[in-house]
């Protein structure tokens, strides 16, 4: 019982004191519990684990090939939870201090070239949609996939977007971030323009921004569902998710000039560590272009 009034009081604390996001909340609460699930009838405690114990799973989740990222991402709950026993219960030191990770692989990420992203956008408007489609539809998957392109959102971001958030005279919309963090994004022209036609197909004019077919707030899930259906109707020979158009915008502005620091404000990145990723693309693509173009490259 103790150790569940233990999770249960540090997800309190994270909800309440650090405001942390529903997605922060479900990944620790699954992290922690997929522990006491690995260690099954021999869990002594929170406070009584010791660190050859989470080596134990650390090794054990590496035998099962969990990418490298996913493990972290676990221990980082992990690392949190501990952090909170020590400085809110009592607790004299973490047993995660001694427990060395793998380092993480920065793989480069995957991005569609801007003609394939235009090919991608043209989709909603160009191809038919079966006869009890809603007229607005269309129009809706269309400034879905506007706005991914054009502001480089996150899924969450998108999803969460309220009419008020777009300032239409302005070109620019309000997105609350990570961490609950505030920013102002520009919107693009063509973004705009979907946006308005959206709007006043399916007279919206309060409350969600982007609505399912019964009227209601889109889910992340079928966000990704549209982006799925456009692509397999497409020629792109890519697999792409919303995370991956987030990845294009960021590519293609670098690509174009953009400093880095005002691609790290965009994207709403804490750090610009996260942000230079997208400079290894765009060196990697230039080095291709030239590879291929140079006579003398090879």
């Amino acid at each position: 019982m103790e150790n569940d009034h233990l999770i249960s009081s540090f997800l309190i604390f994270l909800e309440i004191e650090k405001n942390s996001s529903e997605n922060t909340l479900r990944n620790y609460s699954q992290a922690l519990n997929s522990y006491m699930e690995f260690v099954g009838s021999d869990f002594v405690g929170w406070k009584k684990c010791e660190p050859e114990e989470f080596r134990l799973w650390l090794f054990e989740l590496m035998k099962q090939d969990v990418s490298r990222s996913t493990i972290r991402l676990k221990f980082a709950a992990l690392r949190s939870f501990y952090k909170y026993l020590v400085h809110r219960q009592g607790l004299k030191k973490s047993p995660l201090l001694d427990v060395q990770l793998p380092k993480i692989e920065r793989k480069l990420p995957v991005v569609l070239t801007q003609n394939q992203c235009i090919e991608l956008l043209e989709m909603p408007l160009k191809m038919e949609h079966p006869k009890q489609t809603p007229e607005w539809v269309p129009q809706r998957d269309a400034a879905i996939l506007e706005l991914f392109y054009s502001s480089g959102l996150r899924l969450s971001e998108l999803a969460a977007l309220d009419i008020d958030n777009i300032d239409q005279p302005g070109g620019c919309m309000r997105i609350l971030g990570k961490g609950n963090k505030e920013r102002i994004v520009p919107v693009g022209g063509h973004a705009l323009a979907a946006l308005e036609k959206y709007r006043q197909v399916a007279n919206i004019y309060q409350g969600a921004l982007f609505l399912s077919k019964v009227k209601k707030r889109i889910s992340n899930r079928a966000i990704g569902d549209i982006i799925k259906k456009y692509l397999q109707a497409s020629d792109i020979p890519l697999h792409i998710t919303p995370h991956k158009l987030r990845h294009s915008f960021a590519t293609h502005l670098l690509d174009n000039g953009a400093d880095l620091r005002m691609v790290q404000s965009l994207l709403g990145h804490a750090s610009l560590s996260t942000t230079q990723i997208y400079t290894h693309v765009t060196k990697e693509r230039l080095r291709t272009a030239y590879d291929s173009s140079h006579p003398r490259a090879k």
